[in-house]
């Protein structure tokens, strides 16, 4: 009787509830809700945590409170930036979520975050902020560009479009030919999906003709593109990866899609590479976010709307992120203490 009963629970045991059963294409539309740059990051980060609980015989899932404490705490020992902390922590979350298993609690990690943030600080090392790209340092850089050659095109296009799109690094590199309308008033550019646009709305934004040809972005894309459709690229991505011989295509380690996209950290590399030639004051500040704090800022000193800034740049109403921008570039030009009488 007792094996009976015992067999009869072991089989409701194996009894799956339909309810609670995701078929293959929601599990992969819940995977790809996260954008393939964060899930590489994340995938990293989780490699990171597993070597080392593995390393001190800590359980990684589930992992406890203190697990993750002591795991935020050890990257605060190496130096490691708040903000690398804050997405390891996130990607440990996301693990466990994918495991359909409870996260650790966050809190104890968070205080060690937060302390790690004042010794930064206490230290002299604050949040290190992107160098806003102003529009005498565009022009240096697409002067010490060789626009004979094709990869000279093309970075002259991303620098040029991604500072007037106001564009972050993954959007630039998400651009698709398809995204792109020439009219007879500039270029119409459609940005599919952003940090900020979690339903995938979208945007559209408009580049009119500018004064200047070698920084207008409507003529250096048309450059780009024609440079591509020569070599028989009419669709799929807009900027792609380039050997030292000038040929399209994928990286030789063969990492990345196979159509040969680059990534947003190949927007930041050719960004900071450019500022370099260029022979920039800190060019090693320089960074793919400098085309979008670039574009905040010098369209601010042109007392363009901030309204209008945000929309365009894709910026929330009200971003605070904006107007921390907009208070940088204000701190000379309408300082508190200008013609006070001291």
């Amino acid at each position: 009787m007792n094996e009976v009963a015992a067999r009869g629970s072991a089989q409701q045991a194996d009894v799956v509830d339909p309810n609670e059963q995701l078929s293959e294409s929601a599990r992969r539309r819940i995977r790809e809700s996260v954008p393939a740059s964060t899930r590489r990051a994340y995938g990293g980060d989780w490699r990171r945590f597993t070597a080392w609980c593995i390393e001190n015989q800590r359980s990684r899932l589930p992992a406890s409170a203190a697990t993750l404490a002591e795991y935020v705490s050890h990257l605060a020992d190496e130096g490691k930036a708040s903000s690398t902390i804050e997405r390891a922590m996130a990607a440990v979350t996301v693990a466990h979520v994918s495991a359909d298993t409870e996260p650790p609690n966050t809190r104890p990690a968070r205080a060690v975050l937060r302390r790690h943030r004042s010794e930064l600080a206490e230290g002299g090392r604050g949040v290190r902020k992107a160098k806003a790209l102003t529009i005498t340092a565009l022009r240096a850089m697409v002067e010490a560009l060789d626009t004979s050659t094709v990869a000279g095109l093309r970075d002259r296009a991303l620098i040029v479009v991604g500072f007037a799109l106001g564009a972050r690094r993954s959007e630039l590199a998400a651009l698709n030919i398809a995204d792109l309308t020439f009219t007879d008033d500039g270029l119409q550019v459609a940005i599919r999906r952003s940090k900020t646009d979690k339903e995938s709305v979208g945007r559209h934004t408009a580049l009119p003709y500018t004064s200047r040809p070698a920084t207008c972005p409507v003529r250096t894309m048309k450059a780009w593109l024609d440079a591509l459709a020569k070599r028989g690229e009419t669709s799929g991505p807009v900027f792609r990866r380039i050997d030292r011989y000038g040929n399209l295509g994928r990286a030789p380690h063969g990492r990345g899609e196979a159509s040969g996209r680059i990534t947003g950290q190949a927007v930041a590399i050719i960004v900071r590479r450019t500022a370099l030639r260029a022979g920039l004051d800190a060019a090693s500040a320089f960074s793919g976010h400098s085309l979008r704090r670039g574009f905040a800022t010098e369209t601010h000193r042109q007392g363009k709307n901030p309204l209008r800034i945000a929309r365009h740049g894709g910026w929330k109403d009200g971003s605070t992120t904006l107007a921390g921008y907009i208070e940088d570039a204000n701190q000379w030009e309408d300082n508190a203490l200008t013609d006070v009488g001291l």
